[in-house]
């Protein structure tokens, strides 16, 4: 009975590495696929945490044989539709239905947008299609996969596959042009919070952190509490020299970080405050793939650092 017991919690940890290790690999496809799906490279990081937290959650419940990535990317598409029905955004559409929508008549295998040229579509574009039409189009325009493949994660025939593809890239080509975001002034606590890191001046970015501040970054643990995250700013004193500046994502203030002041930004960091004090920093160092796509503004005006 030990034995067998033993026996199970091997493959358990087996299959636990094993999903760990597929996991990190087709993360950024992932992010790829989750972004444009909800029409946000924040959004769509958290619906990849929050997917892989339901995963790892499972692994005991799935056979060694299960294909992992499509079971991923399954999973992944269930939580982006769950963080789609929770928005008050949602476009008269039903969502439950509009899976049902697909008029076989619409294939035109003539109506194809290149891979390449979905790829450089704005990223808030995608949102603008209904769902089953935005996945059927990152699924095989973005991320390659087969029509067979693409009717297995979504549950749909190939033909109506087929028919969302077709109606979604004529979707996209009939978007204008994305408007340009409005560049905005960097608040003052963004611009303090800049210089001060510019200068490396840790201790007061310690001072600045609320006593029930979080730090999340993809693939590392959530820190909680001053004295903890506080740690993050030793970190970066150890780092390789980043600079970092203001500015604007999906309507959001963040700032970028660069590994010289006219480099091109490598990530971004998103801070929220509470009476002048950090509350979040959300640090996307170890997911640089969040810059992908994202259409970011920088601010309006800067001081010097």
């Amino acid at each position: 009975m030990m034995d067998e017991v033993a026996l199970e919690a091997e493959a358990k940890n087996t299959l636990y590495a094993v999903l760990a290790k597929e996991a990190d690999a087709v993360r950024p496809e992932l992010h790829r696929y989750a972004a444009r799906l909800v029409g946000s490279v924040i959004d769509g990081e958290d619906v990849i945490q929050d997917a892989l937290v339901s995963a790892f959650a499972m692994v005991g419940s799935i056979s060694s044989g299960t294909p992992l990535r499509p079971w991923l990317f399954r999973i992944v598409h269930n939580r982006a539709i769950d963080a789609l029905r929770q928005r008050s955004t949602r476009r008269s559409e039903p969502l439950e239905t509009a899976f049902d929508l697909a008029d076989v008549s619409a294939v035109d295998p003539e109506d194809a947008l290149s891979r390449q040229e979905t790829v450089r579509i704005a990223l808030a574009h995608f949102a603008k299609l209904p769902v089953p039409q935005r996945s059927a189009v990152i699924l095989k325009d973005v991320l390659g996969e087969s029509i067979a493949d693409i009717s297995a994660l979504l549950g749909l025939s190939t033909d109506a596959v087929k028919a969302h593809l077709s109606r979604g890239r004529a979707g996209l080509r009939s978007i204008s042009e994305s408007e340009s975001e409005v560049p905005l002034s960097p608040s003052a606590e963004v611009l303090n919070f800049a210089a001060l890191f510019n200068a490396r001046d840790w201790t007061a970015l310690r001072r600045l952190l609320a006593e029930d501040v979080r730090l999340r970054q993809a693939r590392r643990p959530q820190v909680s509490g001053a004295a903890n995250v506080g740690r993050f700013f030793s970190y970066y004193a150890d780092y390789p020299r980043v600079w970092i500046e203001p500015a604007c994502l999906e309507g959001r203030e963040i700032v970028l970080v660069s590994a010289a002041p006219s480099a091109a930004p490598a990530y971004f960091m998103l801070l929220e405050w509470r009476d002048q004090k950090i509350t979040l920093i959300r640090d996307h160092r170890y997911a640089t793939y969040v810059m992908e796509g994202a259409a970011v503004t920088r601010a309006a005006s800067q001081r010097e650092y």
